[in-house]
């Protein structure tokens, strides 16, 4: 799968890029990225990328021409997915995580300043995503969390692919509690249910806390949640329990 970024400072990647999961996809070829900064593009002699926004208000707006020549130069003809990182797209998830992970060409724009001129996302970008309900100096760092989300969907980019399966948002819940030697760390044990040896326990306490855990934590998530065939509604147990 190839990631092609469009941004003012590629440098800014490569510590996340080159290490641990993502380092080691890459080298095998799995994953490939490569950076378009849109600077490539400025024709004055100050290599401008930004000028003042139309109408007043603070602060500098990316302008459109250099910008729109490097989302050209890093998608190709046909276009690869194009994608701008900015707190005013639809929020980003783990399935449109697993969606764009499928696809074997990504564009992400990273914007910055006051932001970019819309007429690039009016001619040149296929969906706009943020990464929360917040405002980040750049979407470098919005781009970096969306490469190692979809990654991790990516065949052979994980070392187990069931990792992937009973995290959370998998299945629509917050994972449940994890633990791992020793059996005691500041006098609180490891659950017995975890150390008996009966899986079909085990899982069902597993599911158990993993609902405890988004009613307490997400409720906005357990409203939404469908549970598979089988299994008890866990919208009506959270409503019938006291959550500690």
């Amino acid at each position: 799968m190839r990631f092609s970024i469009v941004t003012l400072f590629p440098e800014m990647f490569e510590s996340v890029l080159g290490k641990s999961l993502l380092g080691r996809a890459r080298e095998a070829g799995i994953l490939a990225f490569d950076f378009v900064s849109p600077r490539q593009f400025a024709t004055d002699r100050h290599l401008s990328v930004d000028d003042a926004p139309y109408g007043g208000g603070p602060g500098m707006v990316m302008k459109a021409e250099p910008t729109l020549a490097a989302i050209a130069t890093a998608a190709g003809d046909p276009p690869a997915h194009r994608i701008l990182l900015s707190p005013a797209g639809t929020p980003f998830s783990h399935r449109r995580a697993m969606e764009l992970a499928a696809i074997d060409h990504l564009v992400l724009v990273c914007g910055r300043y006051e932001g970019v001129d819309e007429r690039v996302a009016m001619v040149a970008i296929d969906e706009e995503i943020s990464i929360g309900d917040f405002v980040l100096t750049g979407g470098e760092l919005g781009a970096m969390t969306i490469i190692d989300a979809i990654a991790r969907h990516v065949p052979g980019v994980l070392g187990d692919p069931a990792s992937v399966i009973d995290e959370s948002h998998a299945g629509g819940l917050l994972e449940y509690p994890c633990f791992t030697r020793p059996q005691t760390v500041a006098g609180i044990d490891v659950p017995a249910i975890l150390q008996s040896g009966n899986h079909g326990a085990i899982a069902t306490w597993r599911h158990d806390q993993a609902v405890r855990r988004t009613a307490a934590r997400r409720p906005d998530l357990l409203a939404r949640y469908r549970p598979p065939a089988g299994v008890a509604d866990p919208v009506a147990e959270a409503a019938a329990r006291t959550f500690v």
